[in-house]
């Protein structure tokens, strides 16, 4: 008997360039989740041979509205 891919009740959305922390959050209500989880990480870039900060990821974790 073939298995049923089984649907996820997480899903991570990245807050986009030029998109602000809210936009994000009413996108994430609008496709039926709520965010549970917020994850930020530092982007680097390398300059002159030396690693440095260029900006922030921003990453929710969301759990499927039931």
């Amino acid at each position: 008997m073939a298995k049923k891919k089984k649907e996820s009740n997480k899903k991570r959305f990245e807050v986009g360039a030029g998109e602000s922390i809210e936009d994000c959050l009413e996108r994430i209500r609008l496709e039926g989740f709520v965010p549970v989880r917020r994850m930020e990480e530092p982007v680097f870039e390398e300059k002159d041979g030396e690693m440095q900060v260029a900006g922030r990821e921003i990453v929710f974790e969301a759990k499927k509205i039931t």
